[in-house]
């Protein structure tokens, strides 16, 4: 199974994609947590942030949940996910595939830039921003669209609301 978290900078993935993971984890013994970030470290920090980059990225994250899904090793990852194609083509190879948007008005994801990420794009101090000189496509087709507009201390709640979510089904672990 992949559950694949998708949402802008600030949204929250990271958080609620561990918080899902440790409570996987505490049922199941064979689940990893990807993070967009993560691989980009793994991977040795070869790519910048260009469309271009991201795109490369983004093929390397699908194709190890692909991966890691055949081994039988459930995986949480959270990516912006900002390529329409890239998400269809998770639904057509990987069988067991759980798609999340965490969605997030840019107010609040402004509000909780601590990092100063969006403000800095904005005077043009940095480039290749989601939301800002890239594009966020809205997701389309989602398993679950979570307004992620809570105070911070919710993320245990929403974790708990992806979990019950997953249909059994694609939770079934008999391949």
């Amino acid at each position: 199974m992949v559950i694949w978290l998708i949402g802008m900078s600030r949204a929250g993935k990271t958080v609620i994609g561990r918080e899902v993971y440790n409570l996987l984890k505490a049922k199941q013994p064979n689940v990893v947590f990807l993070d967009g970030d993560i691989v980009r470290e793994i991977m040795g920090n070869d790519l910048g942030h260009t469309i271009e980059d991201r795109r490369k990225n983004a093929w390397r994250i699908c194709r190890l949940c692909k991966f890691l899904d055949s081994q039988g090793i459930d995986v949480v990852c959270s990516i912006l996910s900002i390529f329409p194609e890239t998400q269809e083509w998770n639904r057509m190879n990987i069988p067991r595939y759980f798609q999340v948007y965490l969605r997030v008005p840019m107010e609040q994801l402004i509000e909780r830039d601590s990092r100063g990420l969006y403000l800095r794009a904005r005077t043009g101090e940095i480039k290749n921003v989601v939301g800002i000189d890239i594009e966020f496509p809205q997701p389309v087709g989602t398993d679950l669209t979570i307004d992620n507009d809570k105070p911070a201390g919710s993320f245990v709640e929403i974790a708990s609301e992806i979990v019950s979510s997953i249909p059994w089904e694609i939770n079934n672990h008999e391949r």
